[in-house]
């Protein structure tokens, strides 16, 4: 890849790309899922995905080309009703739906083993080289300048983070 700079973050930006190395993200069962949300209560859409984002912090956002898609599906199956309220798709499980509701939520086997920290981490890594390449890019000679003090600021800091000594866990180890 070119050096950073003029040709873009070395990371990739957004929920969905990851740091070299490290692959991609696991993908749940966004049916399974829509299922087990709409046992709890009426949902459109973007409620879902919300839900699924906080329940996973993080680690699993299915976007709206998997979800709706998915809700369709499970309509045209009779899993399902769509509601109009207030200018809302709200979608509701059908008796046939709940006999279909998956025992276990879908989204523990997508952060099964996961560190949600270290995604919201290399979330951050792709939000500072973004910023970072926009003032690259469209900032002043004493932006830049700033920019890359602050940078090898974050760079020592980092590296002092490692240098401390780990703090026991609290855990409890019973």
């Amino acid at each position: 890849m070119p050096g950073f700079g003029m040709h873009g973050p070395p990371f990739g930006r957004g929920r969905g790309r990851g740091m070299r190395g490290q692959g991609r993200r696991r993908r749940g069962d966004v049916r399974a899922a829509a299922l087990a949300l709409l046992a709890e209560r009426p949902m459109h859409g973007y409620e879902m995905i919300q839900e699924l984002d906080e329940r996973t912090s993080g680690v699993w956002r299915p976007s709206p080309g998997a979800v709706y898609p998915a809700l369709q599906l499970l309509e045209d199956q009779g899993l399902v009703t769509a509601v109009e309220a207030d200018g809302k798709r709200r979608y509701q499980l059908t008796d046939a739906g709940r006999a279909e509701v998956p025992e276990k939520a879908p989204w523990d086997d997508v952060t099964s083993g996961i560190d949600p920290v270290q995604f919201k981490l290399r979330d951050a890594i792709g939000d500072i080289a973004l910023a970072a390449t926009q003032v690259a890019r469209a900032g002043t000679p004493d932006q830049r300048a700033a920019a890359a003090e602050l940078l090898a600021q974050t760079h020592r800091g980092l590296y002092a983070i490692l240098a401390q000594e780990p703090e026991p866990s609290t855990g409890d180890a019973s």
